[in-house]
C-alpha cells in the first residue's frame, strides 16, 4: 500500500516549495527594501511571520501552541527549540511574536530565493570554524544591543530521524548566560511526523508547540552553563516523550 503514497508525496513536496517561493515573489520589492537597513528588521520579521503562516496553512497543518509564559515585547530572549524538520522554521515564527534572529548553518544561504534573505538577516555559522563561531557572538551582541532577541536550534544541526532529542551544543546557554537574558525552551511535537527531511514523507494534520517557563540566567556565570544545557534538554525531552505518549 506504501507505494501508492509515492505520488502525493512527491507533490506535497513540490507544493511545499511553491508556497515558501509564492510569498516571496509576491512581495519581494516589500521584502528586498525591509532588508535595506538592520534598523526595519522589525518590519521584515512582520512579514516573515505572514510567510510562515502562509506556509503551514497551506500545508495542511492544525497548529496548536501552549504558551506557559509569554514574552515581554520590550525584552530580549534565547528562543531555542528541538530541530527535526525544514517546518521548524517556519512554526518558530508563527510561535514567537517577538523579533528574532536567527543563527544557523551558511549552508542553508545556498537554497534559491530564501537563501538571499536568510543570509541578509540571520546569523550564519559554519560550525567548522572556530573564526565562526567566534564572529557569531560578536554579532549577535549587537542584535541584542539593538532589543532583537536570537534563536538557535542547539543540536547543532537535524539529527537522525531514530534520535528523539540530540545532546545540546553549548553556545545558545554560553550566549545567553553571557549577555543575561532568559532562555525560552520550546518543544516542538509533531514536526518530524509532519515533514521530515525523509523525502517520502510527511502529511497534513496538528503540529503541536509547547513554549515552555523561561529558565533565568539571572547570577549565573560561564561555570553554570552545562547546568543550563542539562535543564533545557531535559525540559524539552520529557515534553516529547508526553507528546509521544
Amino acid at each position: 500500500m506504501k507505494i501508492f503514497k509515492y505520488p502525493f508525496w512527491l507533490f506535497y513536496r513540490i507544493w511545499f516549495y511553491i508556497l515558501v517561493a509564492l510569498p516571496i515573489l509576491v512581495l519581494l520589492p516589500v521584502l528586498v527594501l525591509s532588508i535595506l537597513k538592520e534598523s526595519w528588521y522589525p518590519f521584515f520579521f512582520k512579514l516573515a511571520r505572514f510567510w510562515a503562516h502562509f506556509i503551514l496553512i497551506g500545508m495542511g497543518f492544525n497548529i496548536s501552541i501552549i504558551r506557559e509564559q509569554i514574552p515581554d515585547p520590550e525584552k530580549s530572549y534565547m528562543f531555542i527549540a528541538n530541530h527535526t524538520s525544514m517546518a521548524d522554521i517556519m512554526l518558530m515564527l508563527v510561535a514567537v511574536k517577538n523579533p528574532f534572529v536567527f543563527v544557523g548553518k551558511k549552508e542553508l544561504a545556498k537554497i534559491p530565493l530564501f537563501g538571499f534573505f536568510y543570509k541578509r538577516t540571520s546569523i550564519l555559522v559554519d560550525r567548522s570554524s572556530p573564526k565562526s563561531r567566534q564572529a557569531v557572538f560578536l554579532r549577535a551582541q549587537r542584535r541584542l544591543k539593538q532589543g532583537m532577541s536570537i534563536c538557535i536550534f542547539p543540536e547543532g544541526g537535524v539529527p537522525d530521524e531514530s534520535i528523539e532529542l540530540d545532546d545540546f551544543k553549548d553556545g545558545a546557554f554560553r550566549m545567553a548566560i553571557n549577555h543575561k537574558i532568559p532562555i525560552v525552551p520550546i518543544t516542538f511535537g509533531d514536526n518530524k511526523k509532519r515533514f521530515s527531511y525523509t523525502f517520502f514523507s510527511g502529511g497534513p494534520g496538528r503540529m503541536r508547540a509547547k513554549i515552555h517557563k523561561f529558565i533565568s540566567t539571572e547570577g549565573l556565570s560561564i561555570e553554570d552553563t552545562k547546568q543550563v544545557n542539562h535543564q533545557a534538554h531535559v525540559l524539552i525531552l520529557n515534553q516529547l516523550q508526553a507528546y509521544n505518549g
